[in-house]
């Protein structure tokens, strides 16, 4: 899951080597913080939130697929 975010991540920015994704395990998911430059920021986010909206569904499909609960978080 962690390199599913940071490819589709890395496609959409400016500065690929400035991408970042970090995991962390909670009580009941995984939850995957995605640090991107601060000028790549809005093609992650995308206009009213759409693009990081389909990185979550993607994710969360891919995790459905493993029965695992996941959570993207955009840092």
């Amino acid at each position: 899951m962690k390199d599913l975010v940071e490819v589709i991540a890395k496609a959409l920015v400016k500065n690929p080597e400035q991408v970042n994704v970090t995991a962390s395990e909670d009580s009941d998911a995984v939850v995957y913080e995605l640090h991107v430059a601060s000028e790549d920021m809005g093609k992650v986010i995308g206009k009213q939130g759409r693009i990081a909206k389909a990185i979550r569904t993607v994710v969360k499909a891919a995790a459905t697929r493993e029965n695992k609960k996941v959570m993207v978080e955009i840092v």
